[in-house]
């Protein structure tokens, strides 16, 4: 290890681009890392999802697109366009203290719902990683509206 420490100054002389390329990937990773600590939500499975909606009885709120909530989403999931998307709505309101599990397609838009949530004073907000992409991948059943 010693010897890695003595050639390590000459590496970073010889090689200034490579070296400034390696602090800047390290920034980026610890401070991505650091968001998803302190962000207030968290990012779950398929499988920990159905945990959540069988034993803690958890709110899924899906923000797809209707056409594409229409095509297929979970079971028992409520479709909230995110335009429309409210989190001091007085029905939200009322569900303060259970957990909250916000879905989309692909896991993208669902972290903005989750945020919002979280803003808003709810303690248990959950986003399913990968969307609902990941419960079909996972083999799990959707439900379609005719």
């Amino acid at each position: 290890m010693s010897e890695f420490l003595q050639h390590l100054p000459v590496f970073i002389q010889a090689h200034p681009i490579l070296s400034m390329a390696f602090v800047g990937i390290l920034f980026a990773l610890i401070s991505l890392e650091a968001s998803r600590l302190f962000r207030g939500y968290k990012e779950v499975t398929p499988a920990q999802l159905t945990q959540l909606i069988n034993k803690e009885n958890a709110l899924l709120v899906d923000v797809s697109p209707q056409a594409d909530f229409d095509k297929g989403h979970i079971p028992t999931s409520r479709n909230v366009a995110m335009a429309q998307f409210d989190p001091e709505h007085k029905d939200l309101a009322k569900v303060k203290e259970l957990p909250v599990a916000v879905v989309c397609r692909n896991g993208q838009t669902s972290s903005g719902a989750a945020s919002r949530l979280v803003k808003a004073g709810f303690k248990k907000v959950y986003t399913l990683g990968g969307g609902v992409a990941a419960w079909t991948q996972a083999d799990l059943p959707l439900a379609k509206r005719k």
